[in-house]
């Protein structure tokens, strides 16, 4: 056997230690990254789910896997405020590297509880009035996300309803202050509407589903009644409940989202929610990659939806326009 020279065991000695280091680093386990979410929505709601399966998507198709990468805690606090105030205080005391926010009540109590972790909200109302940012391109705190609708869709929600529903005189709009506190924003354009068609209209606060029928039985009570349900996680929440009310009272009516036509609305138009929980992914991947949500701008929707409900609306005695059908990116027989 032919012998070693010392200088090369040496050598090849040092070379096998120099690599020891790199195969253990490269064995070493993935960091698991934590995101917190916390929805003002049931977590039973089927339409709530299809948004967090978008963010979910989301976040695979960038390469976060739930458990091998990534942990994802979520707090389902529904309406009920004090729960949401629990809910809130127990997520950031898991201190999670960021938080996805589902709109306005929750980022404002999340706001509260820590300026440090990052919060993105999913579907939120005028982010500036409400003081989670400085400016949409330049958010400046621990706070940035994906808006909701603008205010003018107020005004937009009455134009629709009286091309499908022309005889409409009176229209309430609907919404729920604790859920709802950016809501001046909406009246304004609401009104502006009202006063350019010739429409009576009615600003209605609703805290439960009792104040909720007692506006709706009011405007029944007359002929050429309308009802406009503000966007609000409350109507979204009570939706079905809405919908059959003002189908009970024979009240035409439009909704912002699209669950609330299948659940027999006759009629919605608003973003596509879900959409807005996908790109809420690449939020969380880049604050994941280092960057902060400061320099992340404000997004607004690029999708929408008009849906119309031919079932419903034949049963209001309604006749919709050919014009609208073709509008309409679905109408359900």
């Amino acid at each position: 056997m032919t012998r070693m020279k010392r200088r090369e065991f040496i050598t090849l000695l040092g070379g096998a230690a120099a690599a020891w280091p790199l195969t253990a680093s490269a064995q070493q386990p993935e960091r698991m990254w934590r995101i917190g979410v916390l929805m003002a929505y049931a977590e039973s709601d089927p339409e709530v789910q299809t948004w967090i399966a978008a963010f979910r998507k989301g976040l695979r198709e960038l390469g976060w896997v739930e458990g091998q990468n990534i942990q994802i805690e979520f707090r389902w606090a529904t309406t009920d405020v004090e729960r949401m105030q629990q809910f809130t205080k127990e997520l950031v005391e898991l201190r999670p590297d960021v938080i996805l926010s589902s709109g306005t009540p929750t980022t404002r109590l999340l706001m509260q509880q820590t300026r440090s972790v990052p919060i993105i909200f999913a579907n939120l109302v005028d982010p500036v009035g409400s003081g989670f940012v400085t400016s949409l391109a330049r958010p400046g705190g621990n706070v940035t996300g994906f808006v909701n609708l603008e205010a003018s869709i107020s005004g937009k929600y009455l134009e629709l309803l009286k091309e499908i529903a022309p005889r409409v005189a009176r229209v309430a709009i609907i919404f729920n202050p604790a859920t709802a506190p950016y809501s001046e924003i909406y009246l304004g354009p609401f009104k502006a509407a009202a006063a350019s068609l010739g429409v009576e209209p009615t600003v209605a606060p609703v805290r439960d589903m009792a104040e909720l029928e007692t506006v709706i039985a009011a405007q029944a009570h007359e002929p050429n009644g309308g009802l406009i349900a503000m966007p609000d996680g409350f109507n979204n929440a009570y939706r079905v409940e809405i919908a059959s009310l003002a189908a009970r009272y024979r009240l035409p009516a439009i909704y912002p989202t699209r669950p609330a036509a299948v659940a027999g609305g006759l009629m919605s138009y608003g973003n596509d929610v879900g959409d807005n929980y996908q790109r809420a992914a690449t939020y969380v991947d880049r604050i994941l990659k280092g960057e902060e949500p400061s320099d992340l701008p404000v997004q607004f929707p690029v999708k929408f939806e008009l849906v119309i409900n031919l079932k419903t609306a034949k049963a209001l005695g309604l006749d919709v326009p050919s014009f609208l059908q073709q509008r309409a990116d679905e109408v359900i027989e």
